[in-house]
């Protein structure tokens, strides 16, 4: 399942976001998206777990948690373009 995170603090690493979500089960992938400009984080970001039980545990567990000192948002993300979930 693929898993969209927002309001992170700036300087959260991935390997912090990692973490958190590996308390939940196996995580394939962390992504914190970044500024094209200015190569800061956008406070956002994408976790990908293969276990879509575990994923929905974590959605649960971190969603309104605080991590780095801020509250985030978690919850499955929702595939970009068409209807046939290609990107």
């Amino acid at each position: 399942m693929n898993i969209f995170v927002a309001k992170l603090n700036y300087a959260t690493s991935e390997d912090v976001l990692r973490q958190a979500f590996e308390e939940f089960g196996t995580v394939d992938s962390v992504k914190i998206i970044m500024g094209r400009e200015t190569n800061r984080s956008k406070g956002f970001g994408f976790i990908e777990m293969p276990d879509d039980n575990e994923a929905r545990e974590a959605i649960s567990g971190l969603n309104d948690s605080e991590l780095d000192g801020r509250t985030i948002v978690v919850k499955k993300a929702n595939p970009k373009g068409g209807s046939d979930g290609r990107f």
